[in-house]
């Protein structure tokens, strides 16, 4: 179990605390068998942005074009930005996040504000598993009502957060049009290793894209004491590689799907990030086509543009279905 120093800030001393028990969690978990996802569309968010970060709108269908494996295919479903986008956000109802000041994650009313009035959004947290608050509504009253009223998990239980995210993924899977997680964690994840080889597959055959803010940015005190040196270098690499793999997990969940990660370390950088989010929910076209090879192989994704001098931001791959 990680030492505690009495010169280390509570805050540390917790995530150190849960790190240890997401490590012995998942070592105590037996494997999950892998997941076959049977893919007959594969949909791509699509994000345009000029050389200065300006997002490009008025982009049609003909305007893009889309290569599985260098091989380019006929885009068969297009959504243009004005189209309604889904958000769903899914925040971390563990004790990390009942200890941090509150302002960080109900920062998220900046979000929001600032998505469009007909976007539906619905609110879920997680620790053991996700338990959805509030459905897909464009009420945004509701959606603050739903964040100021989180119930929190503040023994040390599991933070299952690959777990939960394919959970979100399955129940996504159903809701057509363009789709997007706003992910609100500390990153630490209690699912045994082998979740996350199903957890990618799901991703990479998804639809939704993950956009990822860390919630540890409060974690990150440094040890004050200089009692006891080499005790607390050991503890604070513990916490430091603790931070790598937590952040690194958020990293992968976002990059699988085209999305991004965020972290933010007080409460002006929590709002200019749920701002970029908003800005990104609401400038995000969708393209579709079918797979043309049932080869069970990762295939590479591209989409280009007519115009080359646009930046284009989107997923890189997906799984494509076995043969019969």
């Amino acid at each position: 179990m990680a030492r505690i120093t009495a010169g280390q800030p509570f805050l540390a001393v917790l995530f150190s605390l849960l790190l240890t028990a997401s490590q012995s969690k998942a070592r105590s978990q037996q494997p999950t068998p892998p997941i076959r996802v049977i893919v007959n569309r594969v949909n791509i968010g699509v994000t345009v942005t000029d050389s200065a970060g300006h997002f490009i709108s008025g982009l049609r269908r003909e305007d893009f074009h889309v290569f599985d494996n260098g091989v380019e295919q006929p885009i068969t479903n297009f959504l243009p930005i004005d189209e309604p986008a889904q958000l769903l956000l899914l925040i971390e109802s563990g004790p990390a996040v009942y200890f941090l000041s509150q302002d960080h994650f109900r920062a998220a009313d900046t979000l929001l504000t600032s998505v469009a009035p007909v976007d539906p959004v619905a609110v879920a947290a997680y620790s053991n598993a996700p338990q959805l608050l509030l459905g897909f509504t464009p009420d945004k009253g509701a959606a603050r009502f739903a964040l100021q009223n989180l119930n929190f998990n503040i023994g040390f239980g599991d933070l299952n957060l690959s777990a939960s995210v394919a959970a979100m993924l399955d129940w996504l899977a159903a809701v057509p049009g363009k789709k997007t997680i706003v992910l609100l964690s500390t990153g630490i994840d209690t699912s045994p290793p082998e979740t996350w080889h199903v957890v990618q597959q799901k991703l990479q055959t998804s639809d939704v894209r993950i956009l990822a803010v860390s919630l540890a940015g409060d974690f990150r005190k440094p040890l004050k004491t200089k009692k006891r040196k080499a005790q607390n270098r050991a503890d604070k690499n513990f916490v430091d590689e603790g931070f790598r793999k937590a952040d690194e997990a958020l990293r992968q969940l976002s990059a699988a799907t085209g999305g991004r990660v965020y972290f933010p370390k007080n409460a002006s950088e929590f709002q200019r990030a749920y701002a970029q989010i908003a800005q990104l929910i609401r400038h995000e076209y969708s393209l579709a086509f079918a797979p043309s090879a049932p080869d069970d192989q990762l295939h590479v994704l591209k989409v280009k543009l007519k115009d080359p001098s646009y930046r284009v931001d989107h997923r890189q791959a997906y799984l494509a279905p076995a043969a019969n």
